[in-house]
């Protein structure tokens, strides 16, 4: 009696269908994907508090419309203003509320290879996928600037009536890790 209980289980699981397996995606599907994990990503980036200092010029930029910089004032040598007007003579390393001056450690402008203003997010992204256009940089290294740079933090804490950047620094470098994870594909 044993043995006929054997023989029909074993009937019975090899009539079963095999478990459903999920459907392989295609390389365009995965593509497809990456693209879209930038989205939230470009989003930051393409945002004021960003571009504003990733100008294509020795200027840069303020409030959410990209005005000059007012007092006029210029890149200088290592991004950081020329003698006698640099970057940190009024921005210190956090905001100063009272007089409406953004600040946080190491201010400057972004180096002339990063120009985001005016771009699209494929344009970036196409950038800052590239090292000799992102300073050398790995995707990883650029991964943990996001994430971690108190000055990119800034973009957070603008202070004044500063419209912060989208999200938090945190899931800007989730993001971009997601991005890396899926394969790194611009849009």
């Amino acid at each position: 009696m044993s043995r006929v209980v054997v023989v029909l289980w074993i009937s019975a699981c090899a009539s079963r269908a095999p478990a459903s397996q999920p459907a392989p995606v295609s390389a365009a599907d995965r593509a497809a994907q990456s693209r879209a994990l930038f989205a939230p990503v470009a989003q930051v980036l393409m945002h004021p508090r960003c571009v504003n200092c990733h100008t294509p010029d020795d200027s840069p930029r303020q409030g959410d419309h990209h005005a000059l910089h007012d007092p006029p004032v210029a890149r200088g040598a290592g991004d950081r203003g020329v003698a006698g007007m640099h970057c940190t003579g009024c921005h210190q390393d956090h905001n100063l509320e009272l007089a409406r001056v953004p600040g946080a450690p190491g201010w400057h402008l972004a180096p002339l290879s990063m120009v985001w203003l005016d771009k699209s997010a494929g344009e970036i992204c196409a950038q800052i996928s590239d090292p000799q256009r992102n300073g050398q940089r790995s995707l990883a290294q650029i991964q943990d600037h996001l994430a971690h740079d108190k000055l990119v933090a800034w973009g957070w804490a603008p202070g004044a009536d500063r419209a912060p950047a989208p999200g938090s620094q945190a899931q800007l470098g989730a993001a971009f890790q997601a991005w890396i994870d899926s394969g790194a594909v611009c849009p």
